[in-house]
């Protein structure tokens, strides 16, 4: 249970380092080459993360963490995994400004 709590933070970890070396969050985003992949990929593992805990029942865990925030998770790893090209870069903007502190707080 904690190691996938513990691997949550360092994917936010990750993409904060990416987004302080771009210089802001879009210019991160705006990096198709290099920055945006890894963003994505770090958003789609910490979204895995909550699946696993789910399919492994870990109530406890889970219970720290507001249920619609890992609904957003996983929603936004559907929309990378299945529609790639079509995701909006607006919605991946906010989840790091929004989401991702709060979600960095709770753990």
């Amino acid at each position: 249970m904690y190691k996938r709590v513990d691997i949550i933070k360092r994917k936010i970890e990750h993409i904060e380092e990416i987004v302080n070396k771009a210089g802001s969050i879009t210019k991160a985003l705006d990096d198709e080459i290099v920055m945006k992949p890894a963003i994505l990929m770090h958003l789609v593992s910490i979204a895995e993360q909550f699946q696993k805990l789910q399919d492994d029942l870990d109530l406890e865990t889970l219970s720290k963490f507001d249920k619609e925030d890992i609904r957003g998770a996983i929603a936004v790893r559907n929309f990378v995994a299945h529609d790639y090209e079509g995701v909006n870069m607006a919605l991946i903007e906010g989840v790091i400004r929004e989401y991702l502190p709060k979600l960095k707080k709770s753990i």
